[in-house]
């Protein structure tokens, strides 16, 4: 694990391989210990840079509220501490948030950009009042809140046949300070619409989606590839295709990052 300061808060991160650099950013609740399996397969050929998001895994909060951009800057932070000038980055739910909020500020470094079970539309009216509700739930129950929210990711018929993953994940999740939490969800709620990114062709996007994903609407997230060049996946199962669905996906992304 190494680490730097970005705006005096510390940022967790991991290098590991040689090669074109892949950057991981993992999602809400999540940290860069998510990876290790894709970390040990991609570091064979390719440099794998894993970073802890602000207020997740060791990197520290910067304050009440995480904005997309300010996590894409910690990113860049990184990569300029690196030496590191392009990049593929692959981003889980909210790490492709952050994924699609440094491609439009650091247009120059992204070389391709994976959104896996994420989206570049902004929260509908509904799901801002629900961001409002779970930051409420999570001050009144953390553990309750954080069981609950892992529980829901997977589809239905997965959260039996995985329940030991699940266990995993929950385990990790219940070490993302209460801060870390709060900010995150008030930094998702007020994140700006990026579909026009996907319609500008500027880098080769690949989308992967699952059918039964019970956080993202499938129809909704087919819209924001209509009359693009952004390829597609889709998974029979739910919002975690990284555990759901690993095997499948580790020859997707071989091919993708080729």
């Amino acid at each position: 694990m190494k680490t730097l300061l970005y705006k005096n808060t510390k940022i967790s991160y991991s290098d590991f391989g040689t090669g074109n650099t892949i950057v991981l950013l993992h999602g809400f609740l999540e940290n860069k210990k998510m990876w290790k399996d894709y970390v040990d397969l991609f570091s064979e050929k390719y440099r794998i840079i894993t970073i802890d998001l602000l207020g997740h895994g060791e990197s520290d909060s910067l304050g009440y509220v995480h904005e997309m951009e300010d996590n894409a800057n910690a990113v860049n932070e990184v990569l300029e501490h690196l030496k590191i000038e392009k990049a593929i980055i692959l981003g889980h739910s909210m790490g492709g948030y952050v994924g699609l909020a440094f491609a439009e500020l650091y247009p120059q470094k992204i070389q391709k950009l994976v959104l896996l079970n994420s989206t570049s539309k902004e929260d509908s009216a509904e799901k801002k009042l629900n961001r409002t509700r779970a930051i409420k739930a999570v001050k009144q129950n953390y553990i309750g809140f954080v069981s609950l929210a892992i529980a829901n990711l997977f589809s239905e018929n997965n959260r039996i046949r995985l329940t030991n993953e699940i266990e995993k994940v929950k385990e990790q999740a219940l070490k993302t300070p209460l801060q870390g939490i709060v900010a995150s969800l008030e930094g998702m709620k007020i994140r700006k619409d990026r579909e026009w990114l996907l319609h500008e062709n500027r880098f080769p996007v690949l989308l992967i989606l699952g059918k039964k994903d019970p956080v993202l609407n499938y129809e909704e997230s087919l819209s924001q590839i209509e009359d693009t060049t952004a390829e597609l996946i889709s998974f029979e199962d739910g919002h975690m295709s990284h555990i759901e669905n690993k095997e499948e996906l580790k020859t997707i992304l071989s091919e993708f990052f080729n």
